[in-house]
């Protein structure tokens, strides 16, 4: 009939009937996207059995998470608790390898989850976190004065200007022009009490040559430069040894391949031993947190 959900006939005779599903990925990588799959399951009623936790490294193969649930919860959790996390996993397995890249002397960090839709932003936030890094340029209160805000204030030096009164914000001012006025921007930046310049040109000549104009004017000490602009991840290890403090890497990390997973219902038959065997490889996880 017209407007019926075939879900509904073909399991009419079912829909009371509690089943449990596995859901394993099928590479290695770090894992993301729980919170989404826990709200997921909350909309559709399905109960949460196991569940890794976000940031926890998993195997090709591993189950990370069990879950219960009708026929019709389980055709409808098919379509939309794998998105989350295959998503969410991909960005954290790409933010993991650049932590791995960078060693320990280079901050990389990923902002451009700004530039997703609003549903999406906090997945690709917590996904960052989940891989190790950090979606902001500094971890204290800040202030970051992008191109445009610099226009609308009337240039760089009145964009300083408007904040100057904010003594315990670190101030962040995101640098596009090129050759010597970018020079001229940098410098004056830093006399105007930037605490960061952000060369958002994708030259990495330009950290060089501004690293060098700060030194003659005696800035450099307390001037950190960050740079951004279609960065690999392979590129960090070229990175390390240029003078600069922080590498914003955006498409590489948050348009990075989803984690592939799947779902597999157990069937009738082998419930009892598949639901031990899956429940028994998740036993040291901790239980499902209360909202």
């Amino acid at each position: 009939m017209a407007g019926e959900d075939l879900r509904d006939i073909l399991f009419q005779s079912l829909k009371e009937k509690k089943f449990l599903a596995a859901i394993s990925v099928q590479e290695d990588g770090v894992l993301s996207g729980i919170q989404c799959l826990r709200d997921a399951c909350r909309a559709l009623g399905l109960r949460v059995r196991r569940c890794k936790k976000g940031g926890d490294p998993v195997r090709r193969g591993e189950v990370i998470a069990v879950v219960e649930g009708t026929p019709k919860q389980m055709a409808l959790a098919e379509e939309q608790l794998i998105g989350w996390m295959a998503k969410g996993s991909g960005i954290a397995t790409a933010a993991a390898k650049a932590k791995k890249e960078a060693g320990k002397k280079l901050r990389v960090v990923s902002g451009a989850w700004k530039k997703m839709p609003p549903p999406l932003k906090h997945l690709v936030r917590q996904a960052v976190v989940d891989g190790g890094l950090c979606f902001r340029i500094t971890k204290k209160p800040f202030i970051y004065l992008d191109k445009n805000f610099i226009k609308i204030l009337g240039g760089l030096e009145k964009a300083l200007q408007s904040v100057q009164g904010r003594r315990k914000v670190i101030r962040v001012i995101q640098l596009k022009s090129a050759g010597r006025r970018l020079l001229r921007e940098a410098v004056l930046a830093g006399q105007l009490g930037a605490h960061i310049v952000m060369i958002d040109t994708g030259r990495k000549e330009d950290i060089l040559e501004v690293d060098r104009a700060l030194k003659e004017k005696g800035l450099r000490g307390r001037l950190k430069i960050a740079f951004g602009g279609n960065i690999k991840i392979e590129d960090l290890k070229n990175f390390k040894r240029l003078p600069v403090d922080v590498v914003d890497i955006g498409k590489a990390i948050v348009d990075a391949p989803l984690l592939d997973m799947r779902m597999d219902v157990l069937g009738r038959g082998e419930s009892v031993a598949r639901m031990e065997k899956c429940i028994g490889s998740l036993r040291k996880m901790p239980p499902k947190r209360k909202a």
